[in-house]
């Protein structure tokens, strides 16, 4: 049998900090691990999508889905999802303005001239725009000193109009990531990524300022479908600090009973089929398979993954970690590629840095 590259997104340049709203992709520094099972791009994993979604209203803050014309499964549009949102932003940062005359700040840091880093940036800064949050931005030379980044971190930590703070990744070799991101402050760490927040997540009782924002988009998207979290099984595919592991602890917290499958565990279909809840963030293109998926069962893909496509324009297509054409034959509710996780990464830090703006002006 053919061998199959799963992989772990363990590094901090993936998701949550590299994607545009259509989103980019979730493979960036992936360390690869090979097993024994080959689920690469697949013939029948075209990832078509035929349907329609409609918006309840916002007072219930659920979406329902048609189902596809194509398959039994309801799709769980995170575009539209992600649209409902920042209207409801739109309208707080509205109200916030009116009421006590602050503006909540977003300041992004870009260091080197990394075309998609600029385009990520630039995408960011448009959402901000679009619900009316400030935006800050400070680009640096590739060749800067970690100790030039840490002024600039220092001065947005001091600055009251400055809510949240993003330092886009990668960062260049010579600087140390952790370093960089260990000094925002706590309170305006709005990608959640601080070692307290993630440790406050961890622990019962305790509430982080901030969570990431990928896996955030996850649990919202499960919400705002009304698909109940609560005794449910599920099993999160990936372990990074990005998304895996958060995710794992959001959905530990909404009381299912959660596994983690990564490149080390042994015969994960067997562990995925007994999953209610899925959410498959690996970055390996259509590794997760209908006949892995437990009838009923509502899967997250948070993968985007480009495989070759010569009838593209481009070249190529983006596909998920989960082979759609298969998944959506047996599952109940599953999220599409592009347009469903994508949207909600951009949405979820503009939501935290709302937070964070009316925590620090004690604004409800």
């Amino acid at each position: 049998m053919a061998s199959m590259m799963f992989t772990d997104c363990s590094s901090s340049t993936a998701a949550a900090r590299l994607l545009p709203l259509s989103r980019g992709r979730l493979r960036s520094d992936c360390s690869s691990i090979f097993i024994r099972r080959f689920v690469g791009s697949h013939p029948m994993c075209t990832n078509s999508l035929r349907t329609t979604v409609h918006s309840a209203s916002s007072s219930s803050h659920v979406i329902k889905a048609t189902m596809s014309t194509e398959s039994s499964a309801k799709v769980i549009d995170g575009k539209a999802v992600a649209e409902q949102i920042r209207d409801e932003i739109t309208a707080e940062v509205s109200r916030m303005k009116d009421e006590i005359g602050v503006v909540p700040g977003l300041a992004v840091i870009l260091v080197g001239d990394r075309k998609d880093s600029a385009t990520y940036v630039r995408n960011k800064k448009k959402a901000c725009d679009s619900v009316g949050i400030t935006s800050f931005e400070a680009r640096l030379p590739e060749d800067s000193s970690e100790h030039e980044v840490l002024k600039f971190i220092s001065g947005y930590n001091d600055d009251p109009s400055i809510h949240g703070i993003l330092v886009q990744l990668p960062l260049p070799s010579h600087m140390n990531e952790q370093n960089i991101l260990n000094a925002v402050s706590i309170e305006k760490d709005v990608d959640g990524f601080h070692p307290l927040n993630i440790g406050r997540l961890a622990m019962r009782g305790r509430d982080p300022l901030f969570v990431p924002c990928t896996p955030k988009g996850c649990i919202e998207l499960l919400h705002r479908y009304g698909i109940d979290i609560k005794g449910k099984r599920a099993v999160v595919i990936g372990r990074s600090n990005i998304v895996g592991m958060p995710a794992a602890l959001l959905l530990q917290r909404e009381d299912a009973t959660v596994s983690i499958v990564h490149s080390r565990t042994k015969n994960p279909e067997n562990i995925i089929k007994q999953a209610d809840i899925i959410i498959a963030a690996v970055g390996q293109p259509n590794m997760v398979r209908g006949s892995w998926i437990k009838p009923g069962a509502v899967v997250i893909d948070v993968g985007i993954n480009p495989v070759e496509d010569a009838k593209s324009r481009r070249g190529y297509r983006l596909v998920g970690d989960v082979c759609y054409e298969e998944a959506c034959k047996v599952a109940s509710a599953i999220t599409p590629v592009p347009g469903g996780v994508g949207p909600m990464t951009i949405a979820m830090l503009l939501s935290n840095t709302l937070s964070s703006a009316k925590r620090a002006h004690n604004f409800q």
